[in-house]
């Protein structure tokens, strides 16, 4: 039998930690699905805490530095980085079941001649997660806290979840599903309080909190969310995709995920303070300097640059629209489930590349009604030919569905939705410029298209 090394390190040991792990996880991090400096070189690895979660198994905190990024005009950011979330299992003998979670050897310090893997990644670590949510307690800095009315049973089993995103995510039993954050800020996660301040309006698109853990070091922060697993669901972007590789027309569904949407909102409008003011000139100013920072690092987007800064011009003349409010903050596509006839929305994070104070800051909904709307773009770019018409048909009938039940059309505020439209199709660009690059023709020719006045 495989054996977990037991680990009670000494205060001195636990300051050596990175001596064994640094080096390991300089090469790890970075091939990590979820690691956002993938396009800068690692300088510098810090140990922020450090938790025996249960014997064999690591809870760490860690921050990555990165080399400093030229910004526009010929200056340079400051250092940059982002703390991350691990859980590393150490074994004395490896074990071939470690498979593609294993990190390696550490040749030194005080985990000398132990084997490093992913404990996520590993059958008897994450059920031992789902004990701890199951019985609320403390370890150490770690908080495990739980909704009481609804039961967790014991003996589920886990599964790592395959699908491309910015965290990981474990099901249990078809029963859970477990998130676990990776980029760590200090606060509480929307992820969190959103579906919970949704489940207490009664709002029933949104799956509710069922359990979650926390740390109160180096700072207060969200670490992980379980909430019910939808097993018969299917998320929207697999649905459209299925749609176009058939012919079959999409959209009812986009009709239907149209209303959900703005049901959404309505229940974030109720169970967030509102904003009276419509801030369109700072929300414009914002988003031309998004744009220089992402012309400054994409050359291809630079010749459009002049036509693109005439729909956020527009923005500070054009009507108030919708006050701001909490929306989803990154909605698409990949964000919904249909489970029977019905839509429901996961994932309020938001932008995990946005700061968090920003993500829990309200924003007019077009923001999310936009995101949606190139998404139905982007899923038309994955069959050639490319079917415009089908794209044009969704975001028609998704912008119906919305006024069906929010009480005003998105179609009417023309220069709204330009403006957040081209705000996302700049960040698009930059995302897939940097983890995609194949990619980067999709958000590129919508770009040529608002680039021109009125697209």
């Amino acid at each position: 039998m495989t054996k977990t090394a037991s680990l009670r390190p000494s205060a001195p040991a636990v300051a050596d930690i990175m001596v064994s792990l640094g080096g390991l996880l300089r090469q790890w991090l970075p091939r990590q699905r979820w690691f956002a400096g993938k396009d800068r070189p690692v300088t510098d690895l810090a140990l922020l805490s450090m938790t025996e979660l249960f014997p064999g198994c690591l809870h760490l905190l860690v921050h990555a530095g990165h080399v400093p990024v030229p910004a526009p005009g010929g200056t340079t950011a400051p250092p940059a980085g982002d703390c991350y979330q691990l859980l590393l299992g150490v074994r004395e003998h490896p074990s071939p079941r470690l498979g593609r979670s294993l990190i390696g050897r550490a040749e030194e310090g005080p985990l000398a001649g132990l084997t490093v893997y992913d404990a996520l990644q590993d059958l008897r670590s994450a059920q031992m997660l789902l004990d701890r949510l199951r019985h609320p307690g403390t370890a150490g800095p770690l908080r495990f806290e739980s909704c009481s009315s609804v039961p967790v049973p014991p003996g589920l089993t886990p599964r790592l979840m395959d699908a491309e995103q910015s965290n990981s995510s474990l099901v249990y039993g078809d029963a859970f599903v477990l998130k676990v954050f990776r980029r760590i800020q200090p606060g509480v996660n929307p992820d969190l309080e959103v579906p919970g301040a949704l489940a207490r309006q009664g709002c029933p698109r949104v799956p509710e909190p069922i359990a979650w853990f926390r740390t109160t070091s180096p700072w207060e922060a969200t670490l992980g969310v379980l909430q019910p697993f939808l097993r018969d669901a299917t998320d929207g972007w697999a649905l459209a995709l299925q749609a176009l590789a058939s012919g079959d027309d999409f959209t009812a569904e986009a009709h239907q995920l149209g209303r959900a949407t703005a049901e959404v909102h309505l229940a974030l409008a109720s169970a967030f303070p509102c904003e009276t003011l419509h801030e369109n000139g700072l929300t414009a100013a914002g988003m031309t300097e998004r744009l220089d920072a992402a012309a400054h690092s994409v050359p291809a987007l630079r010749p459009f640059v002049p036509g693109l800064r005439t729909a956020f011009g527009a923005l500070s003349t054009c009507d108030s629209g919708p006050p701001a409010q909490r929306i989803h903050g990154d909605l698409h596509l990949g964000q919904v489930l249909r489970a029977g006839r019905e839509w429901f929305v996961i994932d309020f994070e938001g932008e995990p590349s946005r700061p968090l104070a920003e993500r829990r800051s309200p924003h007019s909904p077009v923001r999310d009604i936009a995101g949606m709307l190139r998404s139905f773009d982007y899923a038309a770019r994955q069959r050639r030919p490319w079917r415009p018409e089908w794209a044009r048909r969704c975001r028609e009938a998704f912008c119906a569905g919305y006024a069906s039940a929010a009480g005003w059309d998105p179609r009417k505020k023309h220069g709204l939705l330009r403006a957040y439209e081209t705000d996302r199709a700049v960040y698009e660009v930059l995302y897939e410029a940097r983890h995609r690059p194949d990619w980067l023709p999709v958000p590129m020719a919508a770009i040529e298209r608002l680039a021109v006045r009125g697209g």
